[in-house]
């Protein structure tokens, strides 16, 4: 017994007439006939009673009706689901990324996609990797972009570029010049988030490495606007890559100083689940994310960051 019996087989039930089952279908009654007597055979019973005015299903028939209309229903939608997604990428597919590196790439990554997939419907989560990493692991995320300390182990990833981490201060700070040395971090009072972010564990490595105290004015679990409101506000100052205060420094509100001896770089990845439900299309979303990136590096528009490996003697926050 095959699909093609079953179909058969639910032609008849539904007509209830072996003759009428053959001018629907196109085969001769014998044929049908014949067929639904190998059916009856392999399962062990009768599956219909049979009269000069049609045929009736019986017990045994109604339960394999059941059956063969769900498998029916099955197929066709997996034929529908195979076709639509020929050659126009997945119906659905769910994108995460953490605060700056979601407001870097979501425009110009989410367009790409939808020029290349337009029938594709495309979700955009920001949040933080505590809080992406489990969506990931339930299936509801498909690709996310994190920094690479917080990638998950036992997950895909891949290394897209580094983003250099700069001191941002007020705009009345009285410190002069572009950089500041690792070490000197120490006379700064910093707004930084609680122990368990990622930029929070990249300070307190840097003071253990370079032997200063840790100033901590202020710890701020909120959003980077709120951090940077702080900062205007000179409650303190705090660490984050330039490409998050880009707008600000142009405005003249809040000044960068970059990080040197050693500059500090943190490394950007893409991850995604080990056991990709569209994997043939996560090679195409893959390439589309490189190219993305590459055009907002060379355009100018993602600022102090490099394609990964090019940056001589920095220190990445994953070593």
């Amino acid at each position: 017994m095959n699909s093609d019996d079953l179909a058969l087989f639910t032609i008849v039930a539904h007509n209830l007439s072996m003759s009428r089952a053959a001018l629907s279908c196109g085969i001769d009654q014998s044929t049908i006939s014949r067929r639904i007597g190998n059916i009856e055979t392999e399962l062990g019973g009768r599956l219909f009673r049979r009269s000069g005015h049609g045929v009736r299903l019986t017990e045994r028939g109604r339960l394999l009706l059941d059956y063969a209309e769900r498998i029916g229903l099955m197929l066709e939608e997996a034929t529908h689901a195979v076709q639509a997604r020929f050659g126009v990428g997945p119906a659905h597919f769910c994108i995460a990324a953490q605060p700056t590196l979601a407001r870097m790439l979501f425009g110009s990554f989410s367009r790409a996609i939808r020029n290349q997939f337009p029938a594709t419907r495309i979700r955009l989560i920001e949040g933080l990797a505590a809080q992406i990493l489990p969506r990931m692991d339930a299936g509801e995320i498909d690709l996310a972009v994190l920094y690479i300390s917080e990638c998950p182990i036992g997950q895909h990833w891949e290394e897209l570029l580094m983003e250099d981490i700069h001191l941002i201060t007020p705009a009345t700070w009285p410190l002069q010049g572009a950089t500041i040395k690792v070490s000197d971090l120490g006379a700064i009072p910093l707004i930084l988030p609680s122990t368990h972010h990622g930029l929070r564990v990249l300070v307190e490595k840097l003071a253990v490495r370079s032997n200063f105290p840790l100033n901590l004015a202020l710890e701020c679990d909120g959003s980077i606007s709120i951090t940077k409101q702080l900062v205007r506000e000179n409650c303190g100052c705090t660490i984050l890559p330039s490409a998050a205060v880009s707008e600000d420094i142009a405005a003249g509100t809040l000044k960068s100083f970059r990080l040197t001896d050693p500059t500090i770089a943190r490394t950007v990845a893409a991850t995604w689940p080990k056991k990709s439900l569209i994997a043939d299309d996560l090679s195409v979303i893959l390439q589309i994310l490189r190219q993305s990136i590459k055009t907002l590096i060379t355009n100018g528009r993602w600022p102090d960051v490099h394609p990964s490996g090019e940056m001589s003697g920095a220190l990445a926050t994953h070593t």
